[in-house]
């Protein structure tokens, strides 16, 4: 059948665990009447207690669709992607979970979003599997939470308020407040435990990928940030600068010569060298497997931080652009940016691609180049402010 005759717009894969109950919750108050939406996962008593709490919100949800899907079973993968626009999944760590639904979905033309921030992850799916999306017309839409909506459409935003045809600099900076969940750190303890991985994973990638003819695409990789910043600044080795140049490549917009620096953003040098040194303990450990269980029993995977502590959590992401001989100053900003702004940015990514009228992309893009305009039309409708603080 058609993708527009399939029985769901929107299938929500993980809506039993912490971040998925909460896309859930999202997507009962925000989606459409007639948005036809399931919830997926391995436990159907579990499946239905989340449907029961549902119904609360909205009472629409009693006959909310369930559909027992493992990842370990190729044949419930495959009639859920087949069934669906548009899954959105946030079974996690992607490393482990997440490739049997990136391929079901890229050979049933479904399209695709996830919360990953694991950079191996999308650089194999990358090279695994965004030539048969292309092939079928899905859209493989990764990082489509706090990793890394904030950082690349925050980018793209800047970007239209510089100079078109010029070589343009953007330097982003983030400030925030927030606490993990287990299946946070059971994916950050992955990442840097798994670097020979990250790094082959990286190397075939550049091997397959086309570079952007004509054009240039640079990472600053430097320790200090050209524009000035009250505090400390430290460089961010996440995955969002990477997500942000990719968006560069596809898109002409971003001008001949593109760059972008990544950085976090302190009020106080304590602080600064306390993350400093965290972070390295932490891939330190990280790499020996009895130090890297300890750190995996520091939090289970389904616990995270409660409503009340979520309710003070807050983000600023702020850009400072130059090009043409013109400098902009933007800012995106919100609430809780790990659980409550996640899954925000994950429900309306998928109500996005469900129901817009989008520019045509497939296989594996981000979220500026399958969604831009669209979707920061929307995260402003729910809430997260972009906003121009200064500009000539």
């Amino acid at each position: 059948m058609g993708n527009d005759d399939r029985p769901y717009d929107v299938v929500l894969l993980g809506a039993t665990g912490f971040t998925g109950e909460l896309t859930a919750e999202y997507l009962a108050g925000h989606a459409p009447a007639d948005t036809r939406w399931a919830l997926a996962g391995r436990s159907p008593d579990r499946l239905a207690a989340v449907r029961d709490r549902l119904t609360a919100i909205n009472p629409a949800c009693k006959d909310l669709p369930l559909l027992r899907v493992d990842t370990g079973d190729a044949a419930s993968v495959r009639e859920m992607a087949e069934s669906a626009r548009v899954v959105a999944t946030t079974v996690g760590p992607y490393v482990r979970y997440g490739e049997p639904v990136v391929a079901a979905c890229a050979r049933a033309g479904t399209d695709y979003v996830d919360l990953t921030g694991e950079p191996t992850f999308v650089d194999e799916m990358y090279v695994r599997h965004h030539a048969e999306a292309v092939r079928t017309g899905a859209r493989i839409v990764h990082a489509c939470g706090f990793d890394s909506i904030p950082h690349d459409l925050g980018t793209y935003f800047t970007v239209q308020h510089l100079p078109e045809g010029t070589a343009l600099r953007v330097e982003g900076f983030l400030r925030a407040a927030g606490a993990a969940s287990g299946g946070t750190l059971h994916s950050a303890v992955g990442i840097v435990g798994g670097l020979p991985r990250m790094v082959r994973a990286e190397r075939e990638r550049r091997r397959v990928e086309p570079r952007p003819a004509g054009r240039r695409v640079r990472l600053l990789r430097g320790p200090l940030p050209r524009a000035r910043r009250a505090g400390w600044t430290l460089p961010m080795p996440t995955i969002d600068p990477q997500i942000v140049c990719r968006s560069a490549a596809a898109l002409q917009r971003y001008g001949p010569d593109f760059s972008y620096g990544h950085y976090i953003s302190l009020k106080r040098l304590p602080s600064a060298v306390g993350l400093a040194a965290g972070a390295v303990g932490m891939t330190a450990a990280a790499q020996v497997p009895p130090t890297r269980a300890l750190l995996l029993k520091l939090i289970e995977p389904g616990d995270g931080p409660s409503a009340e502590r979520r309710a003070r959590n807050w983000f600023k992401v702020r850009f400072v652009g130059e090009g043409g001989g013109r400098r902009v100053v933007t800012e995106v900003s919100g609430g809780d940016p790990g659980y409550d702004e996640t899954a925000k940015m994950l429900g309306e990514s998928a109500l996005c691609l469900a129901h817009d009228d989008l520019p045509p992309t497939a296989g594996q893009v981000t979220t500026a180049t399958a969604m831009g305009d669209a979707l920061i039309g929307r995260l402003q409708r729910a809430g997260i402010s972009f906003r121009v603080l200064q500009q000539p």
